[in-house]
């Protein structure tokens, strides 16, 4: 089967194999003249990456590359961003790769002109007002993982490496201009990349479709982005060279990212610190504690999973969807608890103190507090 089409829902989107081959044409449809093309460390020297960039060069764009992006990307690779943009006096910004280039390259492209501390642009309140949009560059957005959904996301994920907490930065100017989908990107990612990323993506979907804010459009995009998940995820694993797999896959991050405007909740509230301070895998960490969570909320969700369980053809109501998730993780390796994760030793109240000021509490079921949540990442090692 093949899987094509031109999207403008959420933003404008290239949609299948091979599509990188028009990236030229889209800089140059976007006013770009001087991208910036913003990847990772490990990106930077891969073929995907360097087939992308000699796309640009093809159709007469000067090849400027930075990739200097942690995997928890912080503001001193923002800083370092920022100097080679304004200096290569950039107009755009390419971000290619996983969830911390697009985030980190977003950022970029909005701290350009900004003359205050990004973290007075947090996603709190109005702060985004705070921002001068005229100065926000246009971004492309490449993803090369089937996860974050950051393409079509309206904010970023930056870690303040002062006080290890991740604070997401929001501004709706944000969001790409355009995104390509390409598949074909994705077939090199190593299988637990794979797993990680396509786990984010059902935490994504699953925090958005349990989360008790009114948003009933995100409500049936999460539901059906599961759906997707539940099909493709495993061979996606098991067949890497499965383009069909994949594509649906990359939609399923989409369909996660666009939903979860309703709301996250208590993975990613716990998630956000334990990647900060141990700097672990942020897709791989939610689905760690992910089963957990579900018997955490399961008083306020349990009608909502039996609905979710009958759609997605899974027996048993809540108990047979918990089940699924715990073989799921099982089929992707992922580690039992966040002990066989690597985080040993860990800081309780330190993890504690973060999650309780990090937004996604607010979307939670259960009423979030600092003791229940103390509690309950008790268990979590």
């Amino acid at each position: 089967m093949i899987l094509t089409g031109n999207w403008s829902y959420p933003t404008q989107i290239l949609f299948g194999d091979g599509r990188i081959k028009e990236i030229s044409d889209l800089t140059k449809s976007h006013g770009i003249n001087r991208p910036l093309f913003v990847t990772d460390k490990g990106l930077a020297g891969q073929e995907i990456t360097k087939r992308s960039l000699n796309y640009l060069s093809a159709g007469g764009f000067e090849e400027a590359l930075f990739s200097r992006v942690d995997p928890n990307p912080n503001e001193l690779n923002l800083s370092d961003g920022l100097k080679v943009f304004n200096e290569g006096q950039h107009d755009g910004i390419i971000a290619f790769g996983g969830g911390s280039a697009l985030d980190l390259g977003k950022m970029i492209a909005f701290m350009c002109g900004q003359n205050r501390s990004i973290w007075d642009f947090e996603d709190v309140g109005d702060w985004w007002k705070r921002a001068n949009s005229d100065v926000i560059a246009p971004i492309i957005a490449i993803p090369t993982t089937a996860g974050t959904g950051s393409e079509v996301g309206r904010a970023s994920v930056i870690t303040n490496s002062k006080t290890c907490e991740k604070k997401i930065i929001y501004h709706p100017k944000v969001l790409p201009s355009a995104v390509i989908i390409d598949p074909e990107l994705t077939v090199g990612m190593p299988r637990y990349i794979t797993a990680g990323t396509g786990m984010d993506a059902f935490a994504h979907c699953l925090e958005a479709y349990c989360s008790p804010h009114y948003h009933p459009m995100s409500q049936g995009i999460a539901l059906e982005g599961m759906r997707l998940v539940r099909e493709n995820l495993l061979l996606a694993y098991n067949e890497p060279m499965n383009l069909t797999a994949r594509a649906h896959m990359m939609s399923a991050a989409m369909m996660g990212a666009t939903a979860f405007q309703k709301g996250l909740g208590a993975i990613h509230a716990i998630s956000h610190p334990i990647g900060a301070i141990y700097n672990t895998h942020h897709g791989t960490t939610n689905a760690v504690i992910m089963p957990d969570v579900l018997d955490f909320n399961r008083s306020k969700i349990e009608e909502q999973i039996n609905s979710a369980a009958n759609y997605l053809e899974i027996k048993d109501g809540f108990i047979g969807f918990k089940k699924y998730v715990l073989d799921l993780c099982c089929n992707l390796n992922i580690p039992k608890n966040l002990s066989e994760l690597g985080v040993n030793n860990p800081n309780i109240d330190l993890i504690t103190d973060i999650a309780m000021r990090d937004p996604s509490v607010a979307g939670n079921p259960i009423a979030m507090t600092k003791e229940n949540t103390r509690e309950f990442i008790e268990t979590l090692f």
